[in-house]
């Protein structure tokens, strides 16, 4: 699963139904001044996304979290938004009728749900009258449910949480959050956090990277109830694929000291307002490039107050209200 709305300043709060990987959602505290032009906030928070966003490309964080430009729904992120809806709700039955076909009955009303709760992916089908196409849509997500049956066995599951949101605070004053898709414990008290993915597993040589959010979700989970998890879990629906790994201390401790050096990499920028581009293939799916100089475009006018670089003055991990 995927964090929380925003990692800017104001109290957390997770995006509807379930997180929907792509942070969408607008921070009650914005929500709450009457302007069309949402409020900017200094980064305070850090979430797995938006962690991935700077390393990605530093404008991109800054559209995304500090000017909070708009983007089009998705048709991939809306899919996984409503499998993973479905996935959460199967706890709820008991186990002797959590199954396939059980399952698959539940897409329909999860996605009158995520429509009435964001009404913004109706735009995904409005060319589609006959609705052949979200039919196709539809058949894709249950495809994509059916399939977790053949990776887990969710009669034998009873999770201690779902759809978990956590937070914590370094030492440093850094606040990490995020939204764990489920928690197991075992009876002898050995925690393991599972994330569903859907799409397809990564090639070895890439699987670091995919595990660096369940890293930061360990990292979490320890700083909070001081327990190192016994096992990461990634469910790739999209290839039938599970990833593990069994974390150690040292592994938790290396994801600080690098959540520690980009979050101020991320403050040096904010204080700056020197957001570089840093294009790649991932360049031709990004919404914004109306605005990014990669494209021609020209950035919004940067809405924070600007430092220069060697000014200093702000504690590491500070920056902004809470």
């Amino acid at each position: 699963m995927e964090d929380v709305a925003e990692d800017a300043g104001g109290p957390a709060r997770p995006a509807a139904t379930v997180a929907d990987h792509k942070d969408t959602t607008v921070d009650p505290a914005a929500a709450a001044v009457p302007s069309p032009v949402p409020v900017a906030i200094a980064p305070a928070s850090l979430s797995p996304s938006r962690a991935g966003d700077f390393m990605q490309c530093p404008l991109l964080y800054r559209f995304r979290v500090i000017d909070r430009l708009p983007e089009k729904p998705s048709e991939a992120a809306t899919r996984g938004t409503l499998v993973h809806a479905v996935l959460e709700r199967l706890f709820d039955a008991p186990a002797a009728e959590r199954t396939a076909p059980q399952a698959k009955a539940l897409v329909p009303g999860q996605w009158d749900r995520l429509r009435e709760s964001r009404p913004e992916v109706d735009e995904l089908f409005a060319d589609d009258p006959e609705g052949e196409r979200l039919a196709r849509w539809l058949g894709e997500a249950e495809q994509l449910v059916e399939r977790w049956f053949t990776l887990e066995d969710p009669s034998r599951l009873e999770p201690a949480e779902r759809e978990l949101f956590v937070e914590a605070e370094l030492e440093s004053g850094l606040r990490l959050r995020g939204i764990i898709d489920r928690v197991d414990v075992a009876p002898t008290g050995e925690v393991r956090i599972v994330d569903y993915k859907t799409g397809k597993a990564p090639r070895p040589q890439y699987a670091e990277g995919a595990l660096f959010q369940m890293k930061f979700y360990a990292l979490v989970v320890w700083r909070l109830r001081k327990v190192v998890p016994r096992r990461l879990q990634l469910v790739y629906l999209g290839s039938g694929d599970v990833l593990t790994y069994d974390p150690v201390l040292a592994d938790l401790e290396r994801v600080e000291r690098k959540l520690l050096a980009l979050w101020e990499a991320i403050r040096l920028a904010t204080e700056t307002g020197d957001w570089r581009p840093r294009p790649t293939k991932l360049c031709g799916w990004c919404d914004h490039q109306a605005h990014c100089p990669e494209f021609g475009g020209t950035p919004p006018p940067y809405p924070l107050p600007v430092r220069a670089a060697d000014s200093g003055g702000t504690e590491q991990g500070r920056m902004g209200p809470d």
